[in-house]
C-alpha cells in the first residue's frame, strides 16, 4: 500500500475542517475513511483560495498607493474595511502569511494616520481612535486563533449543527479564544445542545464534561 498523501504543516481552512471531523465521532457527519484525493481536493481549496487572495491584497496595497491627497474620506474609510477584512482573511490561509499579515497592518497604519491629521486636534475624535486601535488589536488577536478567524469568516465551513463538535474538539487556547465570541445567552444554548450531543454516548470524554463546564461559565 502506497503511503497516504500527508498533512500540511500549516493547513488552511478547508484541510483544517477536514481533520476536525476525521474520526471524531462528535461530529453528525464524522469522516471515518477517506481517499486521498478527498484530502487533496481540500488542500487545492486553500491554494486556491491563497492565490486568490495574493491577488486582491495586491489590488488593496496598490489602491493605498494611488491615494489621492484629497482622496474622499468614505473611499478612505471604506479601503480601511477592506484590509480589517483581509486580515481576517489572511488567518484562514494556509501556509504562514506573517508576512502578509504584517503588511495588511502596515496600510491599516497608513490609513490611520491619513484619518487621524483629518481629524486635527479634536479630543472626541481622537479618543474614538484610540479606541478604534485597542478594539482592532483585540480583534486581530482573537483572528491569530484559527478557530477564531474559521468561525468569522464569512464563507465558514463551520455548519451550524457542528459547531458544539467543534468546541469540544479544539485545541484548548482555540476553545477559550472562541468562546469569546459568545455572548450568555448563546454559551447557555451551546451548553444544552452539547449537553444533547453527548447523551449519545455511553461514557462520555472526560474532556468534553470539562468543555460544557467552561461554556457555562
Amino acid at each position: 500500500m502506497s503511503p497516504r498523501v500527508p498533512f500540511s504543516t500549516r493547513p488552511g481552512r478547508h484541510e483544517r475542517h477536514f481533520m476536525r471531523k476525521l474520526d471524531n465521532p462528535m461530529f453528525p457527519r464524522p469522516i471515518l475513511d477517506y481517499e486521498d484525493d478527498a484530502l487533496l481536493d481540500a488542500q487545492r481549496q486553500d491554494h486556491e483560495e491563497l492565490l486568490e487572495f495574493i491577488t486582491t491584497l495586491r489590488k488593496l496595497i496598490e489602491s493605498v498607493i494611488n491615494l489621492k491627497p484629497n482622496e474622499e474620506s468614505q473611499r478612505i474609510l471604506d479601503l480601511k474595511g477592506e484590509f480589517d477584512k483581509a486580515y481576517e482573511k489572511a488567518c484562514t490561509l494556509a501556509d504562514d502569511q506573517a508576512g502578509n499579515k504584517s503588511a495588511i497592518s502596515e496600510m491599516i497604519n497608513v490609513i490611520m494616520q491619513v484619518i487621524r491629521r483629518s481629524a486635527g486636534d479634536d479630543p472626541m475624535a481622537l479618543k474614538e481612535f484610540a479606541d478604534e486601535e485597542l478594539a482592532r488589536s483585540n480583534h486581530f488577536r482573537l483572528c491569530e486563533h484559527a478557530l477564531v478567524a474559521d468561525l468569522l469568516d464569512p464563507d465558514s465551513l463551520i455548519l451550524e449543527d457542528e459547531l458544539v463538535a467543534v468546541l469540544l474538539g479544539a485545541p484548548e487556547d482555540e476553545f477559550t479564544s472562541a468562546l469569546e465570541l459568545f455572548d450568555d445567552e448563546q454559551r447557555a444554548e451551546l451548553v444544552k445542545q452539547a449537553g444533547t450531543a453527548i447523551s449519545r454516548f455511553d461514557s462520555p470524554d472526560s474532556d468534553w464534561l470539562q468543555r460544557i463546564e467552561q461554556m457555562g461559565v
